[in-house]
């Protein structure tokens, strides 16, 4: 016990949260080698995906004795006339929720914090009171109330206003509230203000008391300026209007497709409704085909594992796949393989669900189970289809991989994705799936896991000396091979909206099935097992590979951490 010890020195809320089980020692003992000076320990720990947002708050609450502030605290417009900088806001987790002639109240994300709340006090010339919010509701108060674009937002809820009504409409009624102006210049500002910071996803969820909308931006989410809830009905039928979907139906999923122009460029929105407790929650993944790179190097990999990739491709058959969770980047990888594979003499072929971006001289099949165009019914067509290349979108059932195993073994290239955690995590997938061991030795190739970090800001990033402990812990010198250990951090400017992070990049591990390896599969052995023998033959894992992105002032290793983890 004694890292926690070690913490209540510096901020009891670690000991707190290993003492209620929340938190686990060892993950504490982590969070304590990469805490920086002045950094607060409970959002590194939610940072790294230790804790929730939620077990801090109450953690501190509990040692405070305060309660936290429920979301209808927080102001719709500024309280206080002067004007605080929203970068400083949003570094220091607090905003300004009250204010009368004696004091100001001040939600924060930590009360404990002297600073903001001094800053805040001398700012404005009153006295403090502080209170304990959640970082997510001061973080959308803080883009509600001092964002850019919070007029243009404002105006429009105010116009349309006049056409709110209750929840419970006829389907007559909806269509003529999601077909007035006021509406669709409000989802018309969603959508261009994501693509404008270059979103990957908008995610509209109704609550009881209010409508949230977020944008993923560099594979996280973050809360932004969202209308009234009385306008959930309004912004959901128009979109579904837009996607050419039901209205009526809403009680059922459906999914749909919305293609537009903004700023001079054509987005295709993949859009997707599900029913949920206080309304329809409404996802759009944002595809912008001027985004799509094409460059392994771009993508995130070293030079040799470029190398063995191309030597794979270049072979005249075999399976070749690509592993991770969903939104890891797997179908950019393979688009790009199968960019440099498209030659004029080759036929390429590929099923997908869906189809997300379209390549020039390539076939491209969108599934369609409704109709009973499966990925194994689609692929039992296209080998009547002469292909040289075949790409399948996601091997899901031992039918579709027993067809791509056969089309291997009949001289076909066939790239496909899995859903691992890792690329020694493949074989045994297959394995479990029913697909035979001989015949997954003669046809796979080579198995390529990855996952998506974000990279730094390279206009405000600050170079950093890793402690001894954090140079211990993380084998800093030996993954340095000599050269100098140095880490950098994320400091936050204009550029990067004060983040710190701007755009993403792959770290992988890439196994290529070797005679070692081949034994293994054969006698069914253990993923760890395999793992070795994948090192032993010169395979660096994705946590490897992404420490070393990291000694390159690419990412953080919070950032490595958040999506790895040493095996």
């Amino acid at each position: 016990m004694a890292d926690a010890e070690r913490v209540v020195s510096i901020d009891p809320l670690g000991a707190f949260l290993v003492k209620k089980g929340q938190l686990r020692a060892p993950e504490l003992k982590r969070a304590l080698t990469l805490l920086k000076p002045g950094e607060w320990l409970g959002a590194l720990l939610t940072k790294l995906g230790f804790v929730s947002e939620r077990d801090v708050a109450e953690g501190i609450a509990e040692l405070l004795s305060t309660p936290v502030l429920d979301t209808g605290a927080y102001p719709e417009i500024a309280v206080i006339s002067v004007q605080l900088s929203r970068r400083f806001l949003k570094t220091a987790q607090v905003v300004p929720i009250a204010e009368d002639e004696k004091r100001i109240v001040l939600a924060m994300a930590d009360p404990r914090a002297g600073y903001a709340a001094h800053a805040v006090s001398v700012a404005c010339g009153k006295p403090v009171a502080r209170s304990l919010g959640l970082p997510s509701d001061i973080d959308a108060a803080i883009e509600r109330c001092y964002g850019s674009g919070r007029s243009a937002l404002g105006q429009l809820v105010e116009d349309a206003a006049q056409g709110e009504a209750e929840t419970e409409l006829d389907v007559e009624q909806l269509k003529d509230l999601a077909s007035e102006a006021p509406v669709i210049r409000l989802v018309n500002l969603l959508i261009q203000r994501a693509a404008m910071t270059q979103a990957s996803d908008i995610h509209i969820e109704p609550f009881d008391d209010r409508l949230v909308v977020r944008y993923r931006l560099d594979g996280v989410l973050r809360s932004v300026e969202a209308p009234p809830s009385r306008f959930t009905p309004a912004i959901v039928s128009r979109i579904k209007i837009m996607a050419k979907l039901n209205i009526a139906e809403r009680r059922l999923p459906q999914d749909g497709r919305i293609v537009l122009k903004v700023q001079g460029k054509e987005i295709d929105l993949r859009v997707s409704t599900v029913p949920t407790l206080y309304g329809e929650s409404v996802v759009m993944r944002l595809l912008d085909k001027t985004m799509l790179r094409l460059d392994f190097a771009k993508l995130g990999f070293e030079e040799k594992t470029r190398k063995e990739l191309y030597k794979i491709l270049d072979l005249p058959y075999g399976i070749i796949l690509v592993t991770g969770p969903t939104g890891s980047g797997k179908t950019t990888t393979l688009y790009a393989a199968l960019n440099r594979l498209n030659t004029t003499e080759r036929k390429i072929l590929t099923v997908e669900d869906p189809v997300e971006y379209q390549l020039e001289g390539i076939n491209q099949i969108q599934v369609k189970p409704q109709i009973g165009l499966s990925f194994a019914n689609a692929l039992r067509s296209i080998l009547r289809q002469d292909p040289d290349i075949i790409m399948i979108g996601e091997m899901r059932d031992l039918e579709t991989a027993r067809i791509a195993v056969q089309s291997a073994l009949t001289g076909h290239i066939v790239l496909s994705t899995l859903h691992t955690n890792d690329a020694a995590s493949g074989v045994t997938r297959l394995l479990d799936m029913g697909v035979e061991d001989y015949l997954l030795t003669s046809t796979v190739s080579a198995i390529l896991a990855q996952r998506l970090v974000r990279t730094l800001c390279r206009a405000c990033r600050i170079r950093a000396r890793p402690t001894p402990a954090v140079i211990e812990e993380f084998q800093l010198e030996r993954i340095a091979g000599g050269t100098d250990v140095t880490l950098y951090m994320p400091a936050g400017c204009d550029q990067c909206d004060g983040t710190g992070y701007r755009g993403r990049t792959a770290v992988m591990e890439f196994l290529i099935m070797n005679e070692s390896i081949r034994r293994l599969v054969l006698q069914h052995a253990e993923v760890g097992e395999i793992h070795k023998a994948t090192r032993a033959a010169g395979m660096h894992s994705m946590y490897e590979d992404g420490l070393r992105k990291a000694l390159a002032g690419i990412t953080t290793v919070e950032e490595v951490l958040r999506v790895t983890q040493d095996f």
